[in-house]
Order: structure tokens, then C-alpha cells, then sequence
């Protein structure tokens, strides 16, 4: 709260937007607030900043996220609107940044149905372009297939990667569970046979060449690839328990979310049951706990629960629970050419949704120095600086004729979590050395960048026949 009170915070928009989703009134939300409705309306107008004591008392009595209502979450929606108009599409009505800004505060619904608006026409856009294909290209993905995708990812943040009911079932499942056993996957294994019918087999590659993980309705049998390791196998057998035990949970879920059409709804509960299965294997209390003692060290985490380093990276992005908090993390995996693949946030980052990932980024040099965890400062443009860890890991254990699945990990905080980590100690975070870094090319207008790819769709190009500058575009 020392952030929150240090400066003046004017929620009008938001605060509205939260009366009105509880259905009631100014007279009736000022009352159970305890304030005068003419105050609570002059919050809303933006004519009265909100106070400290309003704020808590807001999330007392309607269980508000105090960093969304505070602004945080209109970040996202900001680099969402600046991402479509940077399309080419809008070159000739260009928006000023700060008319962004203003449109994710003060009217966020108009911005995310623009956005949606944007996302159909580019799905529209690739049906026809896949529908001019030749008939060879029979690898394209379905239309359709990467707006599931990007409805799943929106969803899932929009609930800060944390889902209570989740928890809860897995914290009960995985005491049941260390009563079997403390070696968790034979647990899981007592657990699928003796309650499920279920017979956990692990086969040879010659026999599950294109499967890592298939579960065989009619024999009543998991059958798990010998390429994945200890985590990776731990992973698939508690996925597939929590698919059976948490189902009620996972449909109830799925349905409520209301987004998209069935098969979407379909890839939602997919990644709801790789929460349950996360969860199981590192259980909220217990791996929270360890975490804070531990100053959040992945490999040591990884170590104790049994999970890779992805699996824990991950992991701490969903320690949000109002009760006990972690440290509010943000996790990227993307591979070698940029990629981006995953990306979940219990904290407010700049992800960019059309474009990959700047390349200064430490990020992208793990790929040079495997099993090395790089540590950085970076600096976004707006002056918001944030902790970042990344590492390559491989997906799965590669073969002789098997190239390996290289991909990175980069997790980060806001800098002012740093010092409760044990990757930060030695370091002078009061007069860190940061990065400079923007989201990608054509949202970053850092003049004097060696790495640019493209101009920033906000200025004007200038072409100079005669001078080639340090940064191959020159803008105004």
C-alpha cells in the first residue's frame, strides 16, 4: 500500500466498472462504504482522487484486486491497442500514444471489443489466405486455431493465472496422495489403478513414436513416452488424474468462461487440467513456503518437488492467492527464432500479443550457453523497470536422429521485489544497471537501437541518401 499512497490515484472509470458489475447503485455502494454518495460520485467523475483507506476498505467488502482497480491491469490493454494500430492498416490515421492510454482507462471495454474486432479480421484475413493454398500445404493449421489460442491466454490472465477452486482440490488430492506414498508419481500410479482402474505404463519410443502421452479409453491403460524425464512423466500422470478427479471443477470452469466455441472451451479445459496437475505436484502452501525460504531459487524448487525448471517457472506465476501472496511473476517461453509460446502473468508486463520479444533481452542469449541462468535489469520505455531471470531448457529428452526442442524461459518481477530473491543478492538494485528494451520493433521508439528491425509505427521514417547511422532506421 506505500505505492498506492504515494501518489494520487483517480479510479473513476474503474471503480465504475466495478459498481456496475455488482449491480448496484451509487447510493448503495456508498452506504456499505460508509462514504456519501455525492463523494462516491465525484471518485467516479474523476474530480476526487480515492484514498488509501477506501481502497482497503473496497477490497474488504467486494474482495476488489487492489492492483487492477489502482490501474495496473490497463497496461495490457495499452500495448493491445497499440499492437493493432500499429498495423499498417492504420498508417494513415495515426493515434497518438497518449490517446491510447486514454482510451484503456477510461473506456477499456471500447478498446478490448476494438482489439477482438482486429483479432477476426486477421483470423478472416488468414482463412483467405489459406483457402488460395495449394492443396499441398496440408500442414497449415486450422482456421480459427490461433484465435482459440489467443482467446485461452486472454482468459487465463484475465483471472491472473490463479484459480482458487484449483487449488483447493489439489491441496486435498495431494494429501490423500502423500499418505500412499511419498514418491509422488508412484502415488499417482496407486491412485489411477486403485480408484480409476487405470494402469500407468511407460513404453519405448519405437512403439509411441509421435506421442509423448496418450490415454487408451477401451484398455484403461496411460501409456507415457521413455523420452520424457522424471518431471515430464510426473507431469503426464498427475495431468490425467487431475482430468478425472477435478473434472466437475474443470467443466464448471470451462463452461462459465462462456468464450469461444466448444473446441475453445476444449483447450481451456486442457490448460485448466495442466494447472491441476501443476498443482499437485507443487502444492500451494507448502511450495509457496519453500519458495519465500528458499528466496525463490528454480533449481532448488525443482529439485524438492520434482519438477523441471519450466514446470517451477510457471508454477510461481499463479501464487496469487489474496491470502498469501508470492512474489508477483511473469513468465515467456519462446524458441529460437522468436516464437513466443507461453506467457502467463501474476504481475502487470508489457507482453506483446503480434510480435516477438526485443533482442536485447538476455533471453535470447541462452540459446548460446545452455544449463545457464542469465540475470538482468531492463528498462522498458516508459521508465518501469523489472528483475528478469532466463535459462534454455529442452522439451523433452532428444535422440540421435531427433533434433532437440531448444526453447527459452524468461521470468521476471517488478524491481522492487528483487531483493527477495536470492538471484538479486550482490546487487546494487538502488542504482541498477538496466537494459533499455521495448516490447518489439514497431512498438518501441528508441532512436539510437542497433537491433532494430523496423521503424516504430508511431513516427515518421526519415531517409537520408548520404548518412548511415549506428541504428538502421532514422525516424522524427
Amino acid at each position: 500500500m506505500a505505492d498506492i499512497g504515494a501518489k494520487k490515484l483517480f479510479i473513476g472509470p474503474r471503480l465504475r466498472r466495478v459498481r456496475q458489475d455488482l449491480g448496484l447503485t451509487q447510493m448503495r455502494m456508498a452506504e456499505e462504504l460508509s462514504v456519501s454518495a455525492s463523494y462516491l460520485n465525484l471518485i467516479e467523475r474523476n474530480q476526487r482522487p480515492v484514498t488509501a483507506q477506501l481502497l482497503l476498505r473496497l477490497a474488504e467488502v467486494y474482495e476488489v484486486d487492489l492492483r487492477a482497480l489502482a490501474g495496473e491491469a490497463d497496461q495490457r490493454a495499452v500495448v493491445d491497442l497499440a499492437e493493432v494500430l500499429a498495423d499498417p492498416l492504420f498508417r494513415e490515421t495515426p493515434v497518438p500514444h497518449h490517446e491510447i492510454v486514454e482510451l484503456a482507462s477510461v473506456a477499456p471495454g471500447i478498446g478490448d471489443a476494438f482489439a477482438r474486432l482486429y483479432r477476426a479480421y486477421l483470423d478472416a484475413k488468414r482463412r483467405a489466405e489459406t483457402a488460395t493454398r495449394e492443396a499441398a500445404d496440408r500442414d497449415a493449421p486450422p482456421a480459427g486455431a490461433e484465435d482459440a489460442v489467443e482467446l485461452v491466454r486472454d482468459y487465463v490472465q484475465d483471472q491472473r493465472n490463479h484459480f482458487p477452486a484449483i487449488e483447493e482440490a489439489a491441496e486435498t488430492l495431494s494429501g490423500t496422495l502423500l499418505a500412499i506414498s511419498p514418491d509422488l508419481l508412484h502415488a499417482i500410479r496407486e491412485r489411477l489403478r486403485e480408484k480409476h482402474g487405470i494402469t500407468l505404463r511407460v513404453l519405448p519410443v519405437d512403439v509411441m513414436p509421435r506421442a509423448l502421452r496418450r490415454f487408451d479409453r477401451h484398455r484403461r491403460q496411460l501409456l507415457i513416452s521413455e523420452m520424457l524425464d522424471g518431471a515430464g512423466r510426473t507431469f503426464s500422470a498427475a495431468y490425467q488424474l487431475a482430468q478425472l478427479e477435478f473434472g466437475p471443477v474443470l467443466d464448471t470452469l470451462s463452461e462459465k468462461a462462456g468464450i469461444g466455441s466448444a473446441a475453445t472451451r476444449r483447450l481451456l479445459r486442457v490448460n485448466l487440467a495442466n494447472y491441476g496437475a501443476a498443482a499437485l505436484m507443487m502444492p500451494y502452501g507448502p511450495f509457496l513456503t519453500a519458495a519465500e525460504n528458499l528466496g525463490y531459487d528454480i533449481q532448488v524448487l525443482a529439485a524438492r518437488f520434482g519438477a523441471s525448471f519450466e514446470q517451477v517457472c510457471h508454477r510461481l506465476t499463479t501464487l496469487s492467492r489474496p491470502t498469501a501472496r508470492g512474489v508477483p511473476f511473469f513468465m515467456v517461453r519462446v524458441d529460437s527464432a522468436g516464437n513466443v509460446s507461453k506467457r502467463f502473468a501474476a504481475a502487470n508486463f508489457p507482453f506483446s500479443r503480434y510480435g516477438g520479444t526485443c533482442p536485447l533481452w538476455a533471453l535470447h542469449s541462452t540459446f548460446k550457453i545452455p544449463n545457464r541462468i542469465f540475470t538482468q535489469v531492463v528498462e522498458m520505455p516508459d521508465g518501469q523497470r523489472y528483475f528478469t531471470i532466463a535459462r534454455a531448457v529442452s522439451r523433452t529428452v532428444s535422440s540421435w536422429v531427433q533434433s532437440e526442442a531448444e526453447l527459452a524461459i524468461g521470468l521476471g518481477c517488478d524491481l522492487k521485489h528483487a531483493q527477495r530473491l536470492v538471484y538479486a543478492r550482490g546487487l546494487d538494485l538502488a542504482r541498477p544497471d538496466a537494459t533499455p528494451i521495448g516490447m518489439n520493433c514497431r512498438l518501441c521508439d528508441r532512436p539510437d537501437c542497433t537491433q532494430r528491425a523496423m521503424p516504430p509505427f508511431s513516427k515518421t521514417l526519415l531517409v537520408e541518401e548520404h548518412t548511415r547511422g549506428i541504428a538502421p532506421f532514422r525516424f522524427e
